[in-house]
């Protein structure tokens, strides 16, 4: 994370107009490459895999996840074409190797939803799409919202005050300060899931929802994004990435998902008035 400096463009905040300190997130977003394509039909016990096709799209780092699937047929690709669906997804796998600062290199393969009208369009930019990469530019402009999906630092098993921030028990209780008073009533004869207790804290996954992007910063190279020394327990920023503005859940080489806003109510703006980018040492020199 990093700050800047903007116009307030929310225009029933009491500071609209003027320029405001905002923090904000720099997430280094390397291009995807889609493997593969399916369609899925809809019958009474879900959705179930009717058709696939799989790319030419050879990468070392894809096997490191899955073993290599061959390139299908022109007469798979055919019958992938005629076959009827309900919706369809793109098989994608993301290229640690292009992130310096994360040390894995096995990447992560998951679905990606086609949206679209009708259906036989979206089969076709399925099909299209085999074999190819998509950038930071095609996921998002400036001004627009993203959802984003994530996992919590992890806590590991914590005690009911640092879980919850339950009120200490008084200096002279006779067993435990750091414990509730009471697990509930006798009717209901048990303990419901609204009683705070101790347990796992963190590492929980969770959707971040209208995040604001300020900016899209296609090379780096051209537009220093990365302070000096680089960004604290991570490094260098050398690939395509987003700024958004306020936090985002995790450590920083943990692995956020995006996808388009599911709530958003608010227009998105056209352009973010952003006056400094503050790219000053966060290693406390």
């Amino acid at each position: 994370m990093t700050h800047a400096f903007m116009v307030d463009y929310r225009k029933r905040s009491t500071t609209a107009g003027q320029e405001v300190s905002v923090p904000v997130t720099v997430v280094e977003v390397p291009p995807i490459r889609i493997v593969a394509a399916r369609l899925y039909q809809r019958d009474p016990y879900g959705m179930r895999v009717v058709s696939e096709v799989w790319g030419d799209a050879p990468s070392d780092d894809l096997d490191r996840k899955i073993p290599t699937h061959p390139p299908s047929t022109p007469e798979r690709r055919a019958e992938f074409s005629n076959t009827p669906g309900t919706e369809v997804r793109l098989v994608v796998f993301t290229q640690p190797s292009l992130v310096t600062g994360v040390p894995s290199k096995t990447p992560s393969i998951f679905e990606v939803r086609v949206s679209g009208e009708k259906f036989e369009e979206r089969r076709a930019f399925a099909l299209a799409q085999l074999g190819k990469e998509l950038t930071v530019d095609q996921l998002a402009k400036e001004g627009e919202f993203l959802d984003v999906l994530g996992v919590t630092k992890g806590k590991g098993f914590q005690g009911h005050t640092k879980r919850w921030g339950v009120k200490l028990q008084p200096r002279k209780n006779s067993k435990h300060r750091r414990m509730i008073g009471t697990l509930g009533p006798h009717n209901p004869s048990f303990v419901t899931y609204r009683i705070p207790q101790a347990g796992q804290q963190g590492y929980h996954r969770r959707t971040i929802y209208n995040m604001r992007v300020l900016r899209v910063v296609k090379d780096p190279r051209t537009e220093p994004i990365s302070p000096a020394g680089g960004f604290h327990h991570y490094g260098e920023v050398r690939a395509g990435c987003i700024v958004l503005h306020g936090s985002l859940p995790g450590p920083a080489k943990r692995l956020l998902r995006f996808r388009l806003p599911m709530r958003s109510h608010v227009a998105a703006v056209e352009k973010v008035d952003i006056r400094y980018f503050s790219t000053r040492s966060k290693q406390g020199g």
